[in-house]
């Protein structure tokens, strides 16, 4: 069975396509890779699907761009054959090689970005978040192993023109999960 992965959320928090944190929003230099829902720093992110842990690693942090709190990845290989690839957490609570339960701990909230450094030279859409100071969980589902280093991946964005072709959607799999 499936779990959504923020347990404290009931009412329907997914973005529709074109709103801020929907995927493959167009964000001008850049398209986002995931959805992001929000909720606050430190909420329990649970595992959506049993399955196995085969990478943990940092997904932002001011050495990437100042703005940028650090803040990791967990990717998970689910039982159904699809990745998940949760994202802007705080913190973990699992590593490598892990097998997990649907609806297990993995980790928390957390705030990927720092208002104090957001500035006039940062994109737009970075501008108008700065006061807002959104903490999330940015959520990527993959058919195949999930990019985490290429040329034009960085923090859940895609710089190159075309989307990956094992990039997929996760709104309607997780309003599948919701509708239950």
């Amino acid at each position: 069975m499936k779990k959504f992965p923020l347990p404290e959320k009931t009412e329907n928090i997914l973005r529709k396509n074109g709103e801020s944190g929907s995927f493959w929003e167009d964000r001008k230099d850049r398209h986002h890779c995931g959805i992001d829902i929000y909720a606050p720093e430190g909420e329990p992110v649970i595992a959506i699907e049993s399955g196995e842990v085969i990478d943990v690693g940092i997904m932002t942090s001011p050495e990437m761009i100042s703005y940028w709190n650090e803040t990791h990845y967990i990717i998970i290989r689910n039982h159904s054959g699809l990745f998940c690839k949760y994202g802007e957490l705080g913190s973990s609570n699992v590593k490598v090689r892990d097998t997990v339960e649907a609806g297990q701990l993995i980790g928390y909230v957390g705030t990927v970005l720092n208002s104090d450094k957001i500035d006039g030279n940062a994109p737009e859409y970075i501008q108008k978040l700065k006061d807002k100071n959104p903490s999330m969980l940015h959520l990527e589902l993959w058919e195949k192993d999930p990019v985490v280093e290429d040329k034009d991946y960085l923090g859940g964005n895609w710089f190159g023109d075309e989307r990956p072709k094992k990039l997929l959607d996760p709104t309607e799999y997780l309003r599948s999960i919701e509708s239950h």
